[in-house]
């Protein structure tokens, strides 16, 4: 059974830093593009990072740049998002997905899914 279960998330104050983790039971992680997505109370999820296999290519939304880190470690089977400067507006509950196909930051293309983490950031 394939599994990703995340970690890390808190209350925080504006302009704090979390680091969320997520730990996958995929047989061949390193073959899956790994991403990051969110969804706020009443709001759509949308895509927040993701990382190739390989952790050469990643690509981040717009809103995240320069603040967030995404990376990941394959002997761990691990993917991490390293979050600083926080915002009020980052406050959501954060998913991790595995994308075999890769290069995708629509969620529809995800295969698989954790349960979420939630982060609370406080003005």
């Amino acid at each position: 059974q394939v599994q990703l279960v995340e970690s890390g998330g808190g209350l925080v104050q504006a302009g704090g830093s979390l680091r969320l983790s997520c730990a996958a039971s995929l047989r061949t992680f390193s073959t899956y593009t790994m991403g990051w997505f969110r969804q706020a109370p009443g709001k759509e999820r949308e895509f927040v990072a993701r990382i190739s296999g390989s952790a050469v290519s990643t690509y981040y939304a717009d809103s995240v740049k320069g603040r967030f880190t995404i990376s990941r470690s394959n002997a761990k089977k691990t993917v991490y998002l390293q979050m600083n400067s926080l915002k009020p507006e980052d406050t959501a509950l954060y998913y991790c997905a595995a994308d075999l196909r890769g290069g995708s930051t629509i969620q529809e293309m995800y295969d698989f899914w954790g349960q979420g983490t939630q982060v609370t950031v406080s003005s």
